[in-house]
């Protein structure tokens, strides 16, 4: 086949066997077996040039697709058994990226010690096509279209305040009872005014939250906290140092809020690079649904 297309795209059996260093006779009997396996003429042989029959025209464009997809099979092989390196461009929510995922890369780059992370943390669903990344991490439903989404652990949050908010305000023994509470909230969140918590026995509970600080980011809600501004409701791995210094209390341990989907995102490829490759297998390994929750970090 590859020595059939030489020959269309070179003009000719001597200048198809120069580019090959073979001799003209050994590129015609290449051509030759072809047509007779296939009982078609595929050229026209003139003095001067050839030319593609009917059969030999459709022959050769799909030769020309078989041949990229062996080169792309034997790339993609090459490609697997190489060394990761380079550079890795990622995307991730700020609470999650900054506590759990920034963590796991530290350990990832020490096992892969030629592989760069370019880290961008921010709350919104990500392009990568468009913004330039290879990975994503997502908090929420995704229904992107030209997107691979795998299921990481379901994400969870916790209600936390500071002891000093508890003794001057008290402890709510119900979720009914924050609605008389001071509740810091997300302010990018649609209806930041009602939390849906998930109780012991599974019953959700919509409790409508008033406070007077809000924010974008969950790390400054957290701030908010332990300064005694209210009770907060923020990822279990943002709050655990706090709560296992007594700097936070858990409020309501009983009830959290309900668990939320979370995929780790790359756009589809048919050729997976290396370093990309042993990024997603490591995040599996560290965050997928099988795997126990990571600590939080020290």
């Amino acid at each position: 086949m590859a020595m059939f297309v030489r020959v269309v795209e070179s003009g000719s059996f001597t200048a198809a066997a120069a580019a090959s260093g073979v001799s003209p006779t050994m590129v015609a009997k290449h051509v030759r077996t072809i047509e007779q396996r296939l009982d078609a003429r595929l050229l026209h042989r003139t003095t001067r040039r050839q030319q593609l029959t009917e059969v030999g025209r459709l022959y050769y464009e799909r030769c020309k697709l078989v041949l990229a997809e062996v080169a792309l099979a034997e790339g993609s092989a090459s490609e697997l058994r190489a060394s990761p390196r380079g550079l890795v461009r990622m995307v991730a929510p700020v609470s999650f990226g900054s506590q759990s995922l920034v963590p796991a890369l530290a350990d990832y780059m020490a096992r892969f010690p030629e592989v760069s992370v370019e880290l961008t943390l921010e709350n919104r669903l990500p392009d990568l096509i468009n913004d330039g990344y290879e990975l994503g991490i997502h908090i929420g439903a995704i229904d992107a279209v030209g997107v691979v989404a795998r299921p990481l652990r379901p994400y969870g949050r916790i209600l936390a305040a500071a002891p000093a908010y508890l003794d001057r305000h008290g402890v709510p023994s119900h979720p009914a009872q924050l609605a008389a509470h001071q509740c810091l909230g997300l302010s990018y969140w649609s209806r930041h005014d009602r939390w849906h918590l998930l109780g012991p026995a599974g019953e959700i509970c919509e409790v409508v939250v008033k406070g007077r600080f809000t924010s974008n980011q969950g790390s400054a809600l957290r701030i908010a906290a332990l300064h005694g501004a209210g009770i907060v409701l923020q990822p279990e791995v943002l709050l655990a140092d706090d709560i296992a210094a007594g700097r936070l209390v858990r409020v309501l341990p009983d009830w959290s809020y309900k668990t939320t989907p979370t995929y780790l995102i790359y756009a589809q490829d048919s050729r997976p690079t290396a370093k990309l490759r042993s990024v997603i297998d490591f995040l599996l390994a560290r965050f997928g649904p099988g795997e126990e929750p990571a600590s939080a970090p020290g």
